[in-house]
């Protein structure tokens, strides 16, 4: 298997932590954790992004995402969960998967600006309008 993501969802990576798997998902902790009790969310079927993955397992992402929020508050009463997932090129594991990562005030984790401005604020109908026009063809 060529895939480091698949080999951790199906056990054949060493040295992994796991914290709750089921027939869909595997959840390991981060081997770079930005706080303690952060962790991935890994479906065990391979999948690149978000709207490869079928019905069945993304229920079984949120679902383990539910689950593991409420493990992560009771264990390290953090100021917050942030939830994310990075897709196409920003994918460094080639292999759909999903950060849980407990937060604290000052924690240095940002969501940052963007270092060109592109004016998108001034667009929000003409960019709703485009959306929805998808939407409705499909």
């Amino acid at each position: 298997m060529d895939c480091l993501g698949c080999r951790i969802a199906n056990g054949i990576e060493a040295n992994v932590n796991v914290v709750y798997e089921n027939e869909f998902v595997t959840c390991v902790l981060d081997i770079a954790p930005f706080n303690e009790g952060h962790l991935l969310i890994l479906p065990k079927k391979h999948y690149w992004d978000l709207e490869d993955i079928n019905s069945e397992t993304s229920y079984a992402i949120m679902d383990a995402s539910k689950k593991l929020s409420v493990v992560l508050k009771v264990l390290f009463e953090p100021a917050g969960i942030s939830i994310c997932q990075n897709g196409g090129k920003f994918n460094d594991l080639t292999h759909y998967h999903m950060h849980l990562i407990p937060r604290y005030e000052g924690d240095g984790f940002a969501w940052s600006e963007p270092f060109h401005p592109h004016g998108a604020e001034k667009l929000l109908s003409q960019t709703q309008a485009k959306i929805l026009s998808i939407i409705n063809e499909h």
